[in-house]
């Protein structure tokens, strides 16, 4: 009997040894990945992003990654998404101009794991998760270097006037949070401070970006913030063929034209990319979340890296100062409202 009881007591240990040593459940096998996007990439900002993070995970998990871009061409919405429900287990999607489509699609194809970024989308079977980006935060941010810096005429080229300029790809809701922002941070440095603004009704034309970055400096703006994708990038260039002054977005744009561009705004789509792939591999990924995005996760922020430290250190101190008031709640920057 003393045999037998010692015999179970040992099988119990081993048990319960071997039960602390099993691997934690793994999420679902995902070995295709696509990014399908409305716009195009080689935009330097917002959709190299994007893809910056699904290299990232192709490398890291060694999945095989497709991007399929559709050039803002409502003709080719729906075929894309049929191309990627067919290629791939999980779908990263930028869905502006076709967020009905990837709902259909999504309660079409529940065994599929569909994330939409930068907007919320919400399909009947509660399956898509969705990333929101709180940009207010950081666009207040870069607001309050735009009104700094216009404000000082130590600052080369910088004039007597309290002018602030913005261009914009397009007006939508995501531009327009942005903008509003942008002014409420200017605002908190000098009421006084005169935001103008232009929308291209264009993403990829550099040509327009330009000129109307332009028109903005002939109106008496000393500094502008891109918010138009590829086609910004002529804001950036004007700003260096008038000796003034930009603000990129998305990526660092800083070093693309030094001396010049004196800040960039981050919204880092990458950065959703792997930190939802990595849940999706170890099992917690939880569909039909609604995940925010804003400067306490690093999602959205303000850079100066790169930009050959133009800008006075007392503007950088101030944004700093007051990112981590924001963090930690003592700011409140106003939510933009359509």
């Amino acid at each position: 009997m003393k045999k037998l009881v010692m015999l179970l007591t040992v099988l119990t240990i081993i048990a319960v040894l071997a039960a602390g040593c099993t691997p934690k459940a793994a999420g679902p096998e995902t070995t295709k990945v696509v990014y399908l996007i409305n716009g195009s990439l080689g935009d330097n900002a917002f959709y190299d992003s994007g893809q910056a993070g699904m290299e990232k995970i192709k490398t890291q998990y060694g999945v095989e990654i497709r991007t399929i871009e559709d050039g803002y061409d409502p003709a080719q919405y729906e075929p894309s998404l049929e191309a990627a429900v067919g290629y791939s287990d999980v779908i990263f999607v930028i869905s502006y101009g076709f967020e009905d489509l990837v709902k259909e699609y999504a309660d079409k194809y529940p065994e599929k794991i569909f994330v939409n970024l930068d907007t919320v989308v919400q399909n009947e079977k509660g399956t898509i998760t969705s990333v929101d980006y709180i940009e207010e935060e950081s666009a207040f941010l870069t607001g309050v270097v735009a009104g700094m810096l216009t404000l000082d005429t130590s600052i080369p080229n910088v004039n007597a006037e309290k002018i602030i300029g913005a261009v914009g790809g397009d007006q939508d809701p995501v531009i327009d949070a942005f903008m509003f922002a942008y002014e409420n941070g200017a605002k908190y440095v000098d009421p006084e401070i005169v935001m103008e603004r232009k929308y291209l009704g264009d993403w990829v034309d550099t040509a327009k970006g330009k000129q109307a970055t332009l028109q903005l400096y002939d109106m008496g703006a000393d500094i502008v913030f891109q918010i138009a994708a590829a086609a910004g990038m002529g804001v950036l260039q004007a700003s260096g063929e008038r000796d003034l002054y930009s603000i990129g977005v998305d990526t660092n744009q800083n070093p693309l034209v030094p001396g010049h561009v004196v800040a960039s705004d981050i919204k880092d789509i990458g950065l959703a990319i792997t930190n939802i792939y990595a849940t999706i591999k170890d099992g917690t990924y939880q569909p039909g979340q609604v995940l925010n995005y804003g400067l306490a996760t690093g999602g959205v922020n303000v850079v100066f890296d790169g930009n050959e430290n133009v800008l006075p250190q007392a503007i950088i101190d101030k944004v700093n100062e007051l990112r981590q008031q924001i963090i930690d709640g003592t700011l409140k920057v106003e939510i933009y409202v359509p």
